[in-house]
């Protein structure tokens, strides 16, 4: 059964670090491409790339704060704040099925994929839009993926009723 765990572990390490790339790799692609340039229609008015710098966090939920505190802030809570969860979470949850483990690697690589912006960046790049929704990126999408693995994996299965 240990056997198992690690493999579980293994492949959702190996999902995160995936997830990571595609973020870094599709935010230097934004950078390059979509800065100071118009949007461009992917799909009519439904979907468009279009570059946007984020000083906050989703939804703008900091925006009361002065920028440099704001940022001073992430740079020293992210990290804390990642570290303490996955200790939390590989202490109690290491022998969890794998789609647990690739929650919970698609959840990391979102976070860190936003925090390295911040880090080397000083925001975070966004080039993804949907008509009345905030711009995001790939880091968002690996943390609502994340998120709704985590869900299906809490679900109990049906019990057959004789």
């Amino acid at each position: 059964m240990a056997s198992m765990a690690r493999r579980s572990a293994a492949f959702g390490l190996l999902f995160a670090l995936g997830l990571l790339g595609c973020d870094v790799g599709t935010k230097e692609l934004a950078s390059r491409n979509l800065r100071g340039e118009e949007p461009v229609q992917v799909a009519g008015e439904v979907l468009q790339l279009r570059y946007a710098e984020n000083r906050d966090v989703g939804f703008a939920l900091l925006r009361t704060i002065d920028e440099p505190t704001r940022y001073q802030l992430l740079l020293a809570c992210i990290p804390l704040v990642m570290l303490g969860l996955c200790v939390l979470w590989y202490r109690r949850r290491h022998e969890a099925p794998l789609l647990e483990h690739l929650a919970f690697g698609a959840f990391l690589a979102g976070a860190f994929g936003n925090y390295l912006d911040r880090l080397f960046r000083g925001f975070v790049v966004d080039f993804v839009a949907l008509p009345h929704y905030p711009v995001f990126n790939v880091a968002d999408i690996a943390i609502v993926i994340g998120v709704g693995l985590m869900l299906l994996s809490q679900r109990k299965p049906a019990v057959a009723q004789a």
